[in-house]
């Protein structure tokens, strides 16, 4: 009897809970396309990376692996070309200066976008605004690049004419249009992006617990008050994880941004050639597969330094909104 009682008792050792039940095996089903997707196109390529090492030749009869193996170490030579031009830190510095730009203004102008929004009472109109605005996220730069062209073309443009009828000659692809473009490549970036961090940022306000506006409106505060005292300290942690996300690609570019509006225009280079476009011309010249694994091997290292950089400043600061 006192068996059976301990049996049945409190001091009987708990069953151990299954480790895989049928919700798991519901959210694993869900996210298996998400890890299949990144298996085949984010970690089976970094197998590529000892190109950027490799002096790559293709062997007949090998194919691609077994030429890889058989191909000649070469050391650290393939990243000779991205240093020996003489402006390369100039090329750097204004990669890094556009994007310290895109960065700030991504971090200021979606989240005033999302709150503004949601503030909205009208709900139709609030999809609407932000179809509009994500609309053109969708939008290549190629496409973008023709609308762009219709605008600024020197012989037909919109704005070219219109210059031309108050008897201003204007080309926006010479020279003397470097002092203008990267405020037009700011605009561009802006115009294209800020429908789908807005986005982000929207769904981060509508999810905000609605009892803090209610007490702060108990207080008597004001929707300013609302928005400086409840919302954008909630949606710091979201903002602080973006940041860090968009400072890793500090040292990349919008190649399609920087090549395709500008149509590569050799007289734009002082002001819109970045590290991407750069590479690009150099790889079309040489036609160099080891450089431009190289290239990317370069990048992706600056950009892992400077997410942990960022990630231990926000660590030091504010542990609890700190990426990892």
């Amino acid at each position: 009897m006192r068996k059976k009682g301990k049996e049945r008792g409190h001091g009987t050792t708990p069953r151990k809970r299954k480790k895989f039940r049928r919700d798991d095996l519901e959210l694993f089903l869900i996210s298996l396309p998400t890890v299949i997707w990144y298996i085949l196109f984010a970690y089976i390529p970094m197998m590529g990376v000892v190109l950027a090492f490799k002096n790559y030749r293709l062997v007949q009869g090998k194919g691609f692996f077994g030429s890889l193996f058989a191909s000649d170490w070469a050391g650290l030579k393939n990243f000779e070309f991205l240093f020996v031009r003489g402006d390369f830190l100039a090329i750097i510095g204004r990669t890094v200066g556009y994007n310290l730009i895109f960065i700030i203004l991504q971090m200021v102008v979606p989240v005033a976008l999302a709150i503004m929004i949601s503030l909205l009472l009208n709900k139709r109109l609030s999809k609407i605004c932000q179809t509009a605005m994500f609309f053109p996220h969708f939008m290549s730069w190629v496409v973008a690049s023709y609308f762009v062209f219709a605008f600024l073309s020197t012989d037909n443009g919109l704005i070219t004419r219109f210059l031309h009828s108050i008897g201003i000659d204007y080309n926006f692809y010479g020279k003397d249009a470097n002092s203008i473009w990267p405020f037009l490549l700011v605009f561009l970036n802006q115009w294209k992006t800020v429908g789908y961090n807005m986005v982000v940022y929207l769904a981060a306000v509508t999810g905000l617990d609605r009892t803090y506006y209610e007490a702060a409106m108990i207080d008597g505060a004001t929707k300013w008050q609302q928005i400086k005292e409840v919302t954008i300290p909630l949606l710091k942690p979201t903002i602080i994880i973006m940041g860090i996300m968009a400072i890793g690609g500090i040292i990349k570019s919008d190649f399609g941004l920087f090549y395709q509006a500008t149509k590569n225009s050799a007289a734009l280079y002082p002001s819109t050639m970045t590290l991407d476009v750069y590479i690009f011309n150099a790889l079309t010249q040489n036609n160099n597969i080891n450089m431009s694994a190289a290239a990317s091997f370069f990048q992706s290292i600056v950009g892992f330094v400077t997410i942990l950089l960022a990630n231990g400043i926000v660590r030091k600061i504010e542990p609890e909104n700190s990426f990892f």
